[in-house]
């Protein structure tokens, strides 16, 4: 076993949970109430140094019994070293977990995904909002297992609700002056675009 599950152990007791090796990497669960004390010490501790956030993700499984799932990938720079951090939540209670972007800023749009595909609130982050869908997006949360695959809308629906959109409220000033500088553009080249084309025309055409 990783030598930094026991060292949990020994500093945190029952706030750590299961662990496990899978696949090669450690996998350890540990109580929602403590996740930014532990993360903090496995970034400062000397012997861990766990730096770099590589991904926060979530698992939901189709077994309503099992808990929802809250991963974060975590990588010691130093000393070549992965952990694998889980925390569970009740996929009927509050699926509220802190945030860990006052540790790594990184997590600032890692959250957001995983609040946008599975409904996941990461208390104190600085803008949670979605990052995929658009913020007016009103059919729920489209990684979880309770989501039909073509949606709650009809294909009606959802064309009316896109016609009706405001462009506005989802892009930026700079993203609509691109848009709106398409017209601009010379007339090969908005030809190009429209057939899904990038760079030069080959010559063989």
């Amino acid at each position: 076993m990783n030598p930094s599950v026991d060292a949990l152990r020994a500093t945190f007791g029952s706030a750590i949970g299961r662990a496990q090796e899978a696949c090669g990497d450690t996998i350890v669960t540990v109580g929602s109430a403590n996740l930014l004390e532990i993360m903090r010490w496995l970034r400062d501790t000397p012997g861990q140094r766990h730096d770099y956030l590589v991904d926060i993700t979530a698992v939901e499984y189709r077994d309503r019994e099992r808990p929802l799932e809250v991963v974060y990938f975590l990588r010691s720079l130093e000393r070549k070293a992965d952990l694998r951090v889980k925390v569970e939540l009740d996929p009927s209670g509050e699926l509220t977990v802190d945030s860990v972007t006052p540790l790594w800023a990184g997590a600032n749009w890692l959250e957001r995904e995983v609040y946008d595909m599975f409904g996941i609130v990461f208390a104190g982050h600085p803008d949670l909002r979605r990052i995929l869908m658009w913020e007016t997006y009103a059919e729920g949360y489209p990684l979880r297992k309770d989501f039909p695959l073509r949606g709650r809308f009809s294909r009606a629906e959802q064309v009316r609700q896109a016609l009706n959109a405001n462009p506005e409220a989802h892009y930026s000033i700079e993203e609509l002056s691109i848009a709106e500088a398409y017209d601009e553009l010379p007339p090969d080249m908005r030809e190009r675009l429209r057939r899904g084309q990038r760079g030069t025309v080959p010559e063989s055409e």
